[in-house]
């Protein structure tokens, strides 16, 4: 049985320089990655400069130019610190809860779940901030770039871990009311095609999402509950319970088990 991965502890404040030393390590072992690192990472000062570098260059297209996308993302940027701040909580959750994951600079280049919602967060900004149609632009390019669907207008927490990302969607009144959560690809806080107005799910702390479980209308999913791959959730969910199936049913407690789950393994319906 292979021992378990040591994961490194890392504050909020050391983020930044973990990141740009990750970058000067992965430069030195690898000098073809230097165009890639340098123009990203290792030229700026601060993690917010990076951050709007990287998610200039993910979204490229012949309507918008890099340089009017990097100056709308910088916008967001300085005018709300809390993107920043949710950028880099978002980093930790992977480095806490994803076993692939062993060192900060993997999500921020090259993982599209971290890099499409970190984008989100800029179009959130934008849909609050009287630029509605930069927003649904801005959306519409990430999902064709990214295969990831989340209206601007949804609100999402901190320290959210999304795996894989492959056709994820959140709705217009999707809310993730807490923080650390985690959720796999082909997952869908989407309606139910029956309801207008508030009718996408709340997800609160602390829960996990299996991959391609698709929670339908405006219901609660519980602090710390479990849901297994492939279910179909119509109905609330309380706290700390595990649902499977379809339509979903309680198959457990997880009560005990502390938020921000490792994804040692993805739920599977029993």
């Amino acid at each position: 049985m292979n021992a378990p991965k040591i994961r490194p502890s890392i504050s909020l404040e050391q983020v930044w320089c973990t990141l740009k030393e990750e970058a000067e390590l992965q430069q030195d072992k690898e000098p073809l990655l230097t165009p890639l690192l340098f123009p990203l990472i290792l030229q700026h000062a601060t993690f917010a400069k990076a951050l709007n570098a990287m998610l200039s260059s993910k979204i490229q297209c012949s309507t918008l130019p890099e340089d009017a996308i990097h100056k709308l993302i910088n916008l967001a940027l300085s005018n709300d610190a809390d993107i920043v701040k949710k950028a880099q909580f978002d980093l930790l959750a992977f480095l806490d809860r994803d076993p692939a994951c062993d060192r900060l600079s993997l999500p921020f280049l090259y993982y599209k779940g971290y890099q499409g919602l970190q984008l989100h967060r800029i179009g959130h900004w934008l849909w609050h901030n009287g630029k509605s149609e930069l927003a649904l632009y801005l959306q519409s390019q990430v999902s064709a770039s990214m295969g990831i669907d989340i209206h601007p207008a949804a609100k999402i927490g901190k320290g959210i871990l999304i795996d894989h990302a492959n056709s994820l969607v959140i709705g217009e009144t999707a809310v993730v009311v807490g923080d650390d959560v985690s959720m796999l690809h082909e997952v869908t806080l989407g309606g139910t095609g029956k309801d207008i107005g508030d009718r996408h799910p709340k997800v609160k702390s602390g829960v996990l999402i299996g991959a391609g479980a698709k929670i339908l209308g405006n219901v609660i999913i519980g602090k710390n509950a479990k849901v297994g791959a492939g279910s179909v959730v119509l109905n609330d969910v309380p706290d700390h319970l595990t649902v499977a199936g379809i339509p979903a049913k309680v198959v457990g407690d997880c009560r005990g088990n502390q938020p921000a789950l490792v994804m040692d393994h993805y739920l599977e319906t029993p």
